[in-house]
């Protein structure tokens, strides 16, 4: 019986360690929808640096996926978002994701595409270095028609 008494602290603590350090990774879940009028629902992410974060994309809509889908695409800080959108719009054989060498430097993480009643999602790391991510649906039209939104990492 002592050496019960004895051993149990030690493994509260433990336990409690594990339990601490299953939290401190656990990602940052979001949870947001893409729309009809191609907008996302969560337009400002804040993370801190290299802290991990799923996103999961739900499209709401009644059109055939061919017609209205979306994903998250999140790019660089010095990403041209309008060269990645043009070339986006070409890549449909890929949902939507240019397959350019020079493209790929410009992403660092996306989903695939979710049509009506559908959810995507992406787990990363957010970048180290503090400032704005911009990230974007590449479905084309979405980008300019204002489906984008900016991750912040401070």
């Amino acid at each position: 019986m002592k050496t019960i008494k004895r051993i149990l602290p030690v493994l509260l603590v433990m336990f409690m360690a594990q339990v601490v350090m299953a939290n401190d990774t656990a990602p940052k879940v979001i949870e947001m929808d893409g729309t009809n009028q191609m907008k996302f629902t969560v337009t400002n992410i804040e993370a801190q640096p290299g802290q991990k974060i799923t996103v999961k994309l739900t499209t709401i809509s009644d059109f055939p996926k061919t017609a209205m889908a979306h994903n998250f695409v999140l790019l660089a800080a010095d990403a041209d978002v309008t060269a990645v959108a043009r070339a986006s719009a070409k890549a449909s054989g890929n949902e939507y994701i240019p397959t350019d060498a020079d493209m790929k430097d410009q992403i660092i993480a996306y989903t695939g595409l979710a049509g009506g009643g559908e959810t995507v999602e992406v787990t990363f790391t957010a970048p180290e270095e503090s400032g704005d991510y911009e990230y974007i649906c590449s479905f084309p039209g979405h980008y300019m028609g204002g489906m984008k939104g900016v991750l912040t990492v401070k």
